[in-house]
């Protein structure tokens, strides 16, 4: 009986850790979201889907909504492209490949803040780096995080430099493992190096890509530090992304109902998107036996 228990044993460590802190906060959450709460008194009334009917009925969600989205559908695809370019020329094991590799993997474990930071000194108006090197080729100052056209694609631009290289590591492992006999033989064939990649690397490299996409899309659904770090939202709401009117909501003007209502829906909308990726390409991901 102890023999069988054994690996439960082991584990129940981690699954005692994951229930405390993901399952309990995502239940508390939404019985949050069905109830009223400033964080300052004890009471908190049943309210059923007031939250979610004032939170739907309001400007500023869908225009968040809107910005995410927007966000999500540039950086997604430009990091995946971007990592897959980048992994097809570093998947060889020279010093200088696995250099280059550090090299793009190290902002990946820096500090968010730290990163954040440091842009928005590179980004400022009157004494940033990227204004000086324009100032050097004789281009006007921009102001770049103060104009609405311009600050989400700075955002854009700085989460692509601190996710890209992980991007590039899992695409490297993912190409490494496709069998060096299939490019082999598209060589014999006379494949060019084009339609080798469409018709070899392409396919095969699928579940990878599948993998990356759907994290990748989590992750710009969640970005926050960034957002607050360097824009706060603004300018004009340009740059108000979806966990930033969470926090904005929840945290600083404590109304924790409709702030744990747009988290709930926040999870909703993660999961629908995932089943949608999964109907849509998972008959397009094949995983070698």
């Amino acid at each position: 009986m102890l023999r069988k228990l054994t690996p439960y044993l082991f584990v129940a460590p981690l699954i005692a850790f994951i229930a405390v802190f993901t399952y309990v906060p995502i239940v508390s959450s939404l019985n949050l979201s069905f109830r009223e709460w400033d964080f300052l008194t004890p009471n908190m009334p049943f309210v059923g889907l007031d939250n979610y009917r004032e939170l739907l009925s309001k400007r500023d969600f869908w225009a968040s909504l809107h910005v995410t989205a927007g966000f999500a559908a540039i950086s997604v695809p430009l990091r995946l492209a971007l990592a897959l370019l980048i992994a097809s020329y570093l998947t060889r094991e020279t010093l200088v490949s696995r250099l280059l590799r550090g090299a793009l993997f190290l902002p990946y474990v820096t500090s968010t803040v730290s990163i954040a930071v440091v842009f928005s000194w590179v980004f400022s108006t009157d004494y940033g780096m990227a204004n000086a090197a324009l100032r050097f080729f004789g281009v006007a100052k921009v102001s770049w995080l103060q104009d609405p056209t311009l600050a989400l694609w700075v955002l854009i631009f700085v989460n692509t430099w601190k996710q890209l290289g992980y991007d590039v590591v899992i695409y490297i492992a993912g190409l490494q493992a496709i069998p060096q006999e299939l490019y082999d033989a598209a060589a014999v064939d006379g494949g060019r190096p084009g339609h080798v990649f469409r018709r070899v690397t392409m396919p095969l490299v699928m579940p990878t890509t599948y993998f990356l996409l759907v994290i990748s899309v989590i992750e710009a659904f969640q970005v926050f530090t960034i957002v607050n770090v360097m824009t706060r939202g603004g300018p004009a709401g340009a740059t108000d992304l979806l966990v930033n009117q969470l926090y904005r909501i929840g945290f600083v003007l404590f109304d924790i109902g409709q702030g744990s209502a747009l988290a709930v829906i926040l999870f909703v909308l993660l999961v629908a998107l995932a089943l949608i990726k999964s109907r849509i390409l998972g008959k397009r991901v094949h995983y070698e036996a």
